[in-house]
């Protein structure tokens, strides 16, 4: 390794190598030896490489060489490295091996800036104690920069100090929808700068972040050679595929979970209300084994929970796909896709939580019989080739057990309708809706599958036919909340219901009459166009009224020459001796303009 480090031109202190050891690089990856170099020296780069391939370390150590070999030393409050992260999980990560390195060197300063966390808070540790490094979220960093306390310096001036700028997980920035954040953030930058961009995938819109943020950069592309050419997995990933039933899907799972060979396992569900849903069901069924969850409604409480699933040498992590980009947790035997994830790219990313950093790994994703085609669409779209596993033969009956769970608390029961309810939605949502078709689903058997006591109302079941399914028989409103204070409140408006017939809070719907009103408002704009017509309608003289009109003109003219006597003129018109000459030329102008 000495060797190889000095090659590259890396002349860390002793300590800082020792440390780089630790994290288990004792050997260069590909990444490493392609893009160390390149910033080293004074390179712009957008690299792409595999999931778990050492991307951290290729831009902390150019970062640490880069300040430490610097002609001016850093003042207090500037800035001569920022490292951008899609999440707060990945951005704390980095930060932690990142302070790895800074104990050999104390001259450097950190902060860790991300959401959850008080923008006064980070801009008062920023004004103590400085900040060489900035480790941040998109969203917090702009906050930053906008922002300064009053008789203090800001970090919109400490980063014209900037020598080096990172877009980790830049794919995952740009699907979270933030390109136009990272272009204002762009706009406080030195233009005079060096810039890396990592990313699992090289998308059209990393491309154009590209040719915002980067000046003629070097493309780095680093991908794993398998014995069918390149690969989007680590070559000690095992990727598998497993057929099974809507309604056996859990029971399926619990078995494999059960295997002495799963100790520490992540399981990818689509919604965050299937993960508190089945979260709440592990934990009654696997009372053996330790079940977290995380997704990204829980806001605060993710890190505790990140930084326990991480530490734990056994123990199930239930989340969506917030952990799927980017976090190293050790020691992960299985990544479990329940579904197939919404988003193609988020399948590898799925996959490579495991075998990272050449360790081995397996990856396994439940299809249903009506999706056995997306094997075909994951080996086109995304380089990846799923070998088939046989589903366990005998698998344990928990159906049984999760009605009585709903039975004795209703909180389940409403947990286990929301989930049922957001699958659906999410189903019918689905990218690859040509293979993932809400038309094929058979939303009884998942029922059964969910546990569900009765089919939930929503628009999706309108008119289908429920099969595979029986409803449990009984009082629903008899099933209470454990809470105490949540069920006075539901027997309250229980007994407004029955007075009433409407449930308190609960939006009424107007019944829809959509057919009616729309022929109603036909009518109504055809009579309205008739009265316009009618109004317009120019009346048509007959030959006889012509005639009358021109002996009347023909009157007033032999009146103003005095060929007619005023009382012959006015018995013509039959009008009164008050009348004047004015009123009558005034009616001969009417019957003239018509």
């Amino acid at each position: 390794m000495e060797t190889s480090w000095d090659k590259l031109g890396v002349n860390l202190l002793g300590e800082i190598r020792s440390t780089i050891n630790k994290f288990g690089f004792r050997s260069m990856t590909p990444v490493q030896r392609a893009c160390i170099p390149l910033l080293l020296n004074h390179k712009d780069l957008a690299a792409e490489a595999v999931t778990g391939s050492g991307k951290t370390l290729a831009f902390l150590i150019p970062i640490i060489q880069i300040l430490l070999k610097r002609s001016e030393s850093l003042r207090k409050h500037e800035i001569g490295a920022v490292i951008i992260s899609p999440t707060r999980e990945l951005a704390t990560q980095i930060h932690e091996v990142l302070q790895g390195f800074i104990m050999y060197a104390p001259q450097f300063t950190t902060l860790l800036a991300v959401g959850g966390t008080s923008v006064v808070n980070d801009l008062e540790e920023f004004q103590k104690n400085g900040a060489h490094i900035v480790v941040a979220t998109p969203g917090r960093l702009d906050d930053l920069l906008k922002r300064a306390l009053e008789d203090g310096p800001s970090m919109a001036a400490g980063v014209k100090a900037l020598d080096i700028l990172i877009l980790d997980e830049a794919d995952r920035l740009l699907d979270l929808g933030f390109s136009s954040t990272l272009n204002t953030i762009f706009a406080y930058l030195p233009k005079q700068r060096r810039t890396g961009l990592f990313s699992a995938t090289q998308t059209s819109d990393v491309t154009s972040l590209i040719r915002a943020g980067l000046r003629n950069p070097v493309q780095v592309t680093v991908k794993e050679q398998g014995a069918q050419g390149e690969k989007r997995t680590p070559l000690t990933l095992q990727n598998y595929y497993m057929v099974c039933d809507a309604d056996k899907k859990f029971n399926t799972l619990i078995s494999l979970l059960r295997k002495p060979e799963t100790k520490k396992a992540m399981i990818f569900f689509a919604t965050c209300a299937c993960v508190d849903y089945f979260t709440v069901i592990l934990r009654e069924i696997m009372k053996e084994i330790k079940v977290l969850s995380i997704h990204g409604k829980m806001k605060d409480k993710r890190f505790k929970v990140f930084d326990e699933f991480r530490s734990l040498e056994c123990g199930i992590l239930v989340c969506t796909d917030v952990m799927c980009r980017g976090v190293d947790i050790p020691k992960v035997d299985w990544v479990i896709q329940y579904d197939p994830p919404s988003n193609a790219s988020s399948f590898v990313h799925r996959c490579g939580r495991t075998a990272r950093s050449g360790s081995e790994g397996s990856a396994l994703l439940f299809l249903m019989p009506s999706e056995i085609d997306y094997v075909e669409f994951i080996r086109l779209n995304q380089k990846v080739s799923l070998e088939l596993m046989e589903a366990p033969r005998e698998i344990p009956e928990t159906l049984g057990k999760i009605r009585k769970l709903q039975i004795r608390d209703r909180l389940k029961m409403d947990k286990a309708n929301r989930a049922y309810v957001s699958y659906v939605q999410a189903y019918n949502k689905h990218e690859c809706n040509l293979i993932i078709n809400i038309k094929k689903l058979n939303f009884g058997a998942l029922a059964t599958d969910f546990g569900l006591l009765k089919m939930p109302k929503m628009p999706e079941l309108k008119k289908i036919q429920i099969t595979d399914f029986t409803p449990v028989k009984m009082e629903y409103n008899s099933i209470r909340y454990k809470d105490k204070q949540k069920e006075r409140s539901r027997q309250g408006k229980l007994i407004t219901y029955k007075e009433t017939g409407k449930w308190p809070g609960l939006k009424q719907h107007a019944p829809k009459e959509e057919a009616w009103s729309k022929q109603k408002d036909q009518k109504e704009k055809r009579a309205m166009r008739k009265e316009k017509k009618a109004k317009k309608r120019v009346h048509k003289f007959t030959e006889e009224d012509m005639d009358e009109l021109d002996e009347d003109v023909r009157m007033l003219k032999k009146l103003k020459k005095g060929k007619v006597s005023k009382e012959d003129f006015d018995k013509h018109f039959g009008v009164e001796e008050n009348e004047n000459e004015i009123e009558v030329k005034d009616r001969i102008q009417d019957i003239s303009k018509n």
